[in-house]
Formats: structure tokens, sequence, C-alpha cells
């Protein structure tokens, strides 16, 4: 059985355009059919401010590998790709959070879906507003859009033009 699933790229350390494109290539090939994805935006970091802007973009796929595999995919992807979990919200190559995947609610010491801090990142949920804005979350019952007007952080998210 297939599912759709909402994932967000982030890059600030490197080539972080190129970054993104080569993790775009990479969950194609290993993880499903890209949908549709977001316009890049670049943002002030979350959480660990003392670092460079980081590029984010939200990506739609359609996969039929499960969550936790789905989850060991994409952090082999993050690795191919530099990422050294060093520092807690720190600088990084390439970061691959799984947003959404379905209506799917589940939490296990690895993997929590929703992604618990989605409602409190604007830097998540403008990209993921560009390609589904009124994708409802199975939790909190809100549409992306309506999420969007209440979250609390006030962090600039602003979108590139390539």
């Amino acid at each position: 059985m297939s599912a759709f699933v909402y994932l967000l790229l982030g890059s600030n350390l490197g080539n972080c355009l190129e970054t993104l494109s080569h993790a775009r290539h990479e969950i194609s090939r290993l993880a499903g059919s890209i949908v549709t994805t977001s316009a890049i935006y670049k943002s002030a970091a979350w959480g660990k401010e003392d670092q460079p802007d980081f590029y984010n973009q939200a990506i739609k796929i359609q996969t039929k590998v499960s969550p936790e595999k789905l989850l060991l995919t994409l952090l082999e992807i993050e690795k191919t790709a530099g990422r050294a979990r060093i520092d807690k919200w720190g600088p990084r190559t390439l970061d691959i959070d799984i947003l959404l995947y379905g209506d799917l609610i589940m939490k296990t010491n690895r993997l929590t879906i929703p992604h618990p801090e989605l409602p409190n990142r604007k830097f998540a949920l403008i990209p993921l507003r560009e390609i589904e804005p009124e994708l409802v979350h199975p939790e909190l019952q809100k549409t992306i859009n309506e999420l969007c007007k209440v979250t609390n952080d006030r962090l600039s998210v602003e979108k590139l033009i390539l």
C-alpha cells in the first residue's frame, strides 16, 4: 500500500542548493516518487540561532516504504551528504524531516509522526502550505493554512526566486 508523505529538506552548510538537489535525487531513487516540491525558502536558524541561515524545501512523495524504513533511508541520505550529528539544532549539510505520513499518528523511541515541532516552525509550515494548504494535521485537526496563521514562530521565512 502506498502513502503520500511530506518531507522537509534543510541545509545551512556548504553549497546548500546543490545539497537540496542531491537530496531530491536520492529520495526519488531510494524512497519514492516525488509528486511535488515547494520553492526553496531561506530562514534564520531555529532553536540555535548563532549559525548560518537555512535553506528549506517541502516535498511530497508517494512511497510504499514503511515509516521506519523511510527514516533509515533518509538518515543514510543525510550521511552521504556529509551530515554529522554533533549539536542538536546545530549547523548541518542536510537535514530531512518526515513531517506527515498520510494520516498516520505514531510515537516510537526513534520516530514521531506527525513531526512534533511542525506547528511551531514557520520554516516548515510555509513551504508545506505552498504545496498543500488544505492538508489536515491528523492530531490537531487543523489545516496547514490554519496552523500558519496561529503559530507562535516569528522568525522570518523568505521565498527564494531562483
